[in-house]
Order: structure tokens, then C-alpha cells, then sequence
């Protein structure tokens, strides 16, 4: 288990508010604080990592997904992991500007640091930070876990997609009560 790390993507405020489908922002946090306990206790790491909702790029699209960019800025509370989540002293957290946990910080030197091999993901949303992360981590060559029901997007379908389409390519679904059964479960 000392090579298996929990990232949970964007279970900040400013996210948990938001209505999700098909799992609520609560079922999402209850769950990721339920494997991040479980990981801890087994001696892997936990990463919690938070998009400054402030600084995220805007880049020009049909569907803009994300805050009006002529909106008043958030308060910095905004991207305040929420309580619930579980997050604990000694947990790693990691600030992005962008939807994947990857590109521009230091998640892939902290994980490598530590000797992460594998990576359990679940956060907010299933399609757009859970999975832009995956992408990512599959080319860095770690071996993946997705907690179906430690995500959840804006559409049930978006995540529904995402779970039986895209990540069952780059690795291995599970629940979390599967997880927590065997949280470096092949």
C-alpha cells in the first residue's frame, strides 16, 4: 500500500455547492474521506488538489464550462477543501490553474518522491479534473483505480460516459466499498 496514492480532484467549496449527478456532493465527500482514512491507515499517500477558481484559464469555446469571466472573483474560501472530506496534517495538497493535477505542479515529483506507483482517483467532476488527471497519469505510466462512486459530474450522462467508457481503458472501476476491501485492488 506504500506505493498507492488517494488524489481526490476539486472537493472544494466551490465545487461540493453545486448540484452533481449521478452521486451528490455529499456521497462524493462521504466516500473520499472513507477511502483517505482507509489509504492513511494502510500507509499511502493522500492528496487532495484544488483548482484556484480565480486563476483558471479561460480559454475560448463553444460551451464555456466554469465561472463568467466577467464575474466578481470568489472569495479565496472558494477553493477550501470542504471539512467533510476527510483531509488530515501530512496530507498533500496541490494547487492547479487547470482542469488536470498534472501540468504545472508538483503532484508527479511529490508522488514519484514517495514511491507512488499506483493512483486511486475520485473527485469533482468525474469528466473534467478527475479525467484530464487520468490522461495524464496514464502517460506518466502509473497504473489506475477510479472510486465510481467517489465522483460525480454536472450531468449524470457525462459521468456515466466517462465510468464505462473512458476509464476502463486506462485502468481498473471500482466502488469504494470494493476499494475498501482491498484499496490496491487489481
Amino acid at each position: 500500500m506504500q506505493t498507492t496514492a488517494l488524489v481526490l480532484i476539486d472537493l472544494q467549496q466551490s465545487n461540493v455547492a453545486r448540484t452533481l449527478a449521478p452521486h451528490s456532493a455529499q456521497q462524493v465527500v462521504a466516500n473520499s474521506a472513507r477511502l483517505a482514512e482507509a489509504v492513511r491507515r494502510q500507509g499511502g499517500t493522500v492528496v487532495y488538489v484544488r483548482v484556484l477558481v480565480n486563476e483558471l484559464r479561460q480559454q475560448p469555446a463553444d460551451m464555456p464550462v466554469g465561472r463568467d469571466p466577467s464575474a466578481p472573483p470568489l472569495p479565496a474560501s472558494a477553493w477550501d477543501i470542504d471539512a467533510a472530506a476527510g483531509m488530515r496534517p501530512g496530507d498533500i495538497v496541490i494547487d492547479k490553474r487547470q482542469w488536470g493535477a498534472f501540468h504545472g505542479t508538483s503532484l508527479d515529483q511529490q508522488l514519484r518522491r514517495r514511491g507512488v506507483t499506483t493512483i486511486i482517483l475520485g473527485g469533482i467532476a468525474t469528466n473534467f479534473g478527475v479525467e484530464s488527471t487520468a490522461r495524464a497519469a496514464q502517460d506518466l505510466g502509473y497504473a489506475l483505480l477510479f472510486a465510481e462512486d467517489a465522483m460525480s459530474s454536472i450531468k449524470a450522462e457525462m459521468h456515466q460516459f466517462a465510468v464505462q467508457h473512458i476509464f476502463p481503458i486506462l485502468g481498473q472501476v471500482r466502488s469504494t466499498a470494493q476499494l475498501l476491501q482491498d484499496p490496491a485492488a487489481s
